[in-house]
């Protein structure tokens, strides 16, 4: 998982099967924090937690528009969204 210094939207499974999501520049790190107990206030009480997906940008801009648009979907959205970008790979 080569994303340090890259523009990353992430999707974490928590332990009780939410998901949150998020940007950062250093995803390796980022879900260290998160597992930590020091990342979000939502992640904190839902530890551990596990990437599910992340997808890299170009720019902070796309990256955190991608992750504005997939707050905004309805969980069966966000595993449709999951899955379909996942084939593409």
């Amino acid at each position: 998982m080569a994303t340090s210094n890259n523009h990353v939207m992430y999707v974490l499974e928590c332990s009780d099967g939410t998901y949150y999501t998020g940007y950062t520049n250093n995803l390796e790190k980022r879900i260290a924090v998160h597992n930590s107990g020091k990342g979000a206030k939502y992640t904190r009480a839902r530890r551990p937690v596990h990437c599910i997906y992340f997808e890299v940008f170009e720019n902070k801009h796309d990256a955190m528009s991608a992750e504005y648009y997939f707050k905004r979907l309805t969980r069966q959205q966000k595993i449709n969204y999951i899955v379909t970008r996942s084939e593409e790979e």
